[in-house]
């Protein structure tokens, strides 16, 4: 599949495949987010929501209890399969890991649309989701620059092996390659977790005298991080990633230098969008990588509006959103 926008036929037929015939309305979503703790997810399923009753649909939530648990999203798909919505909007809680529940969702002939973290395998109406290095490479550049190109960093990152992880932090890393004068003391997970970005950032301080930049690898552990500092009573430049509401309000009080927006809202919007629009055999658009923007407190306010008075792009939208 290419990352070229366009109205493909290979949807099309996809979708024709896995539906037997166009319904009018009324469609059953089901929409497969990591975890209740990241609040960008919460952002993604409020997107989703508002797309499906835009369109006069409805979404079943799927959450693992235990944040981004393997076995427990496997479950979660042997009961959407008994189940058998009209269609998915899935993020895999390990990209490798969750194939096998991709197929069998295939194999029950279950539309489905791929967001946030990109599958490494099974079959897909599209992909929706975000450039990942290009958020970490542009957020750890803001840092930097505000640093004058050198100092002290610390990366936290998420969960290890992730695909998302895995892409923010080269990017984190091709940045500070730029920055000879800046120094990598340590790079360690927190598995997208507040508290346990928390936790590194205390053991973090307690071996390094001197850290005058956190990069984390979305705004929970950026916060957490933050907590850490104010604790000890020690300042540090932090960014984070996703854009979340908290991440807004750190930056407005001057707590949280800048985050790499991720449009979580617009994600669930979108997958939620093609879904239903491949039930209704309306035209999708195969891939959407939407682009990276730098939050600071120069530019948050289009960013500072509730999640529940947000509009959802419209398709037309969605081509613009995701062009190269």
């Amino acid at each position: 599949m290419t990352r070229k926008l366009g109205y493909l036929a290979l949807p099309l037929l996809m979708a024709a495949a896995f539906t037997s015939q166009a319904r009018a309305d009324g469609e059953t979503i089901a929409v497969f987010t990591k975890n209740q703790t990241n609040p960008f997810f919460q952002t993604v399923r409020v997107g989703a929501d508002n797309m499906a009753k835009t369109l006069n649909a409805k979404t079943l939530q799927y959450i693992p209890t235990k944040p981004d648990s393997i076995p427990e999203q496997l479950s979660q798909i042997e009961d959407v399969v008994v189940k058998k919505p009209s269609a998915i909007v899935f993020t895999p809680v390990d990209y490798k890991a969750m194939v096998p529940g991709v197929e069998k969702i295939n194999e029950a002939k279950i539309p489905v649309v791929n967001i946030t973290d990109r599958s490494a395998g099974g079959k897909f109406l599209s992909f929706v989701g975000a450039d990942d290095y290009s958020l970490g490479l542009e957020t750890a550049r803001f840092l930097l620059k505000t640093l004058g190109g050198k100092g002290n960093i610390v990366i936290i990152e998420g969960v290890k092996g992730s695909l998302t992880n895995v892409d923010r932090v080269r990017g984190f890393n091709d940045a500070l390659k730029e920055a000879p004068g800046a120094k990598l003391l340590a790079s360690q997970p927190g598995n997208y977790q507040r508290l346990q970005a928390l936790q590194v950032m205390e053991n973090l301080m307690q071996s390094n005298a001197q850290i005058d930049g956190v990069l984390a690898a979305n705004d929970a552990m950026a916060v957490g991080a933050i907590e850490a500092l104010d604790g000890a009573n020690r300042k540090a430049q932090v960014i984070g990633i996703n854009g979340t509401k908290e991440a807004i309000d750190a930056i407005k009080s001057g707590k949280l230098l800048a985050s790499g927006d991720y449009n979580g809202f617009a994600q669930g919007c979108l997958g939620t969008m093609m879904a239903i629009r491949a039930l209704r055999n309306q035209p999708v658009i195969a891939e959407i990588v939407l682009k990276p923007t730098v939050i600071t407190k120069d530019n948050y306010q289009p960013f500072d509006v509730p999640l529940e008075q947000r509009t959802c792009p419209t398709f037309e939208d969605a081509g613009k959103l995701g062009a190269k």
